[in-house]
């Protein structure tokens, strides 16, 4: 079967895989729909030494969409042809974490994440355990499935932390995938959103998406634009999706005081003045990983529910021969949700 794998230094190709039938307990996807993500891009960028290069490659892709092929000897609940989102992690199945559907934060052995550990989405077909299936709504095409099953999915539920309401105005640091998403969820939620970007296609985007206002940071004044448009007080809550310390910083500083500000955009560094910026305005900081099995079939359901027209965000499609060239263009910043699909 054809999959990508990740060459180093901003390079991919399209491999033959061996073919995989599923074990006990784990079912065979036939991929239709595999999401291209920014944390991806590590991978995709490293120089990887020639060792690792050698040995036989884990597939990327941890954003799976696809059908049942085939099942396992004691698989319950799903039938071929089910239409499946994936969530990409698999723990133990036996600690408090994984019983409720946590499965990245496994503290028993062998915690594994699809596209990094174990073979990923990005190819024709991929095994997964079968708790790790989740039914894709009728309403939603796989291409949204894929998008919902990491970035869309983490936007939504690092606005659940915050608590949005329809009292709030928001300000979403990036307009990438996952801030794109944002806006569109907490538009839905009823809050006023401020995008910020540097980018001035992703914030047109973004006001596309439901932004009240936006705000173009290319020269670091996001704090001050910000507390203009909230008529000096701040943002009720703010949400970084980028993972960088400037915008860390300035989400943290552009929230009112008694507001509420979320971190989802990984990596990076962070450091800040407590007291200032943090404890004399009673600021709560709180960080939001993805996402449980339970909180993917939650936002599954709202963008059903509510008509949440994520695949508008979707700019770059390609079918699997074409990889190599579209994360050259995704990692080119170019705006908007990326997918591979198949007929």
């Amino acid at each position: 079967m054809r999959g990508i794998k990740f060459l180093g230094d901003h390079r991919s190709e399209v491999i033959d895989y061996p073919d995989e039938e599923p074990g006990p307990g784990y079912v065979l996807l036939k991929m239709r729909s595999s999401g291209m993500c920014g944390s991806d891009l590590h991978r995709y960028r490293a120089t990887l030494p020639p060792e690792e290069l050698e040995r036989p490659p884990v597939r990327p892709g941890h954003e799976p969409c696809g059908e049942v092929a085939a099942i396992g000897d004691g698989v319950k609940g799903l039938r071929i042809g089910d239409r499946i989102m994936q969530h990409h992690y698999e723990g133990c199945r036996e600690c408090r974490f994984c019983r409720t559907g946590w499965s990245q934060l496994c503290r028993g052995s062998g915690r594994v994440t699809h596209g990094y550990g174990r073979h990923g989405g990005h190819g024709d077909y991929m095994i997964a355990h079968s708790s790790t299936c989740l039914i894709l709504p009728d309403e939603l095409s796989f291409e949204v499935g894929a998008f919902l099953a990491c970035g869309a999915s983490t936007a939504f539920h690092g606005l659940k932390k915050l608590q949005l309401s329809g009292l709030d105005t928001i300000a979403i640091f990036g307009a990438g995938p996952v801030g794109l998403a944002g806006v569109m969820f907490a538009a839905e939620m009823g809050a006023r959103v401020i995008s910020v970007d540097i980018s001035g296609e992703r914030l047109e985007m973004a006001k596309a998406a439901g932004a009240w206002e936006v705000v173009d940071n290319s020269d670091g004044s996001a704090v001050e634009q910000i507390v203009d448009l909230t008529h000096g007080e701040g943002a009720d809550a703010t949400l970084e999706a980028i993972g960088l310390h400037a915008t860390r910083l300035a989400a943290v500083q552009s929230t009112r005081i008694f507001g509420r500000c979320c971190f989802v955009g990984e990596g990076g560094d962070f450091h800040v003045e407590p007291s200032p910026d943090i404890i004399h305005r009673h600021l709560t900081l709180v960080g939001s990983w993805t996402f449980s099995t339970h909180g993917l079939e939650e936002a599954a359901r709202f963008t059903a529910r509510r008509g949440v027209p994520l695949g508008s965000l979707i700019t770059g499609r390609c079918d699997i021969e074409g990889v190599p060239s579209a994360y050259q263009r995704f990692e080119a910043g170019a705006p908007g949700k990326f997918v591979i699909n198949w007929d």
